[in-house]
């Protein structure tokens, strides 16, 4: 049991979630979780000096990115909840603002009434077991990182992330496979960075954030003017 690398296991299962899962309320959750095991991840490594009198070898480095992904599932959190509010509606009236209120909380209603397809997940499934075989195969064939768990993590979230973006059905999950893409370049840097300064690593976490903020703005623009973030609502005319 000592052996186990908790963490490592926690990028794994919680990056798999993102990539299987659709509902938001599920999927940001993992996202967050992905940050905290990743930073665990981190310090458990010890790729950069510990500098915080934590008494647990934390760097702040670590706890940047603790930050970075608490920011990060905020952001994304409060975009997803607004999704009933109207844009743009200064020129209707009562009635219209009515009705319009009315339809958004029919299409809730019918969005929590959708039964379970096992269809939907078929292909985000096999696209998980194929990036695992992926990930396992990979660090032995073309090791880069330092260890075996480094190329693990990092071949698997950047797989993950491609997978999520290539099976996204709304544009907050291909959000989250571009941060899951951001998060193994940002590891696989850190892991080689050892003689790079701080506020290189830092800067990667502020592009984190920024991905965020674009990520949310874009949903709020297509939401307003579609009420919808399904992406498929862009072919419609």
């Amino acid at each position: 049991m000592g052996d186990i690398n908790w963490p490592l296991i926690g990028i794994g299962l919680s990056a798999g979630a993102v990539l299987l899962l659709r509902d938001w309320r599920a999927t940001f959750p993992a996202i967050l979780a992905n940050y905290v095991c990743l930073g665990l991840f981190l310090a458990q490594q010890a790729f950069l000096p510990a500098d915080l009198p934590l008494g647990a070898g934390v760097s702040t480095v670590v706890l940047v990115k603790l930050i970075t992904g608490v920011a990060v599932t905020t952001i994304l959190a409060l975009t997803a909840l607004t999704f009933s509010r109207d844009y743009g509606l200064e020129s209707l009236d009562e009635f219209g603002l009515a009705e319009l209120r009315r339809a958004a909380r029919a299409a809730q209603r019918q969005r929590a009434g959708e039964p379970f397809r096992i269809g939907d997940y078929v292909i985000p499934f096999w696209s998980g077991v194929l990036a695992l075989l992926a990930s396992l195969a990979l660090p032995r064939i073309y090791p880069i990182g330092p260890s075996l768990a480094v190329d693990f993590a990092w071949y698997w979230l950047g797989l993950t992330g491609l997978l999520t973006l290539a099976t996204a059905a709304d544009l907050l999950k291909l959000g989250l496979g571009l941060l899951l893409c951001v998060s193994s370049i940002d590891l696989l840097y850190t892991a080689l960075a050892s003689g790079v300064g701080f506020v290189a690593l830092l800067l990667l976490s502020l592009f984190t954030i920024l991905l965020a903020l674009i990520v949310a703005y874009l949903s709020g623009l297509l939401y307003g003017r579609l009420k919808t973030l399904e992406l498929n609502a862009l072919y419609k005319r």
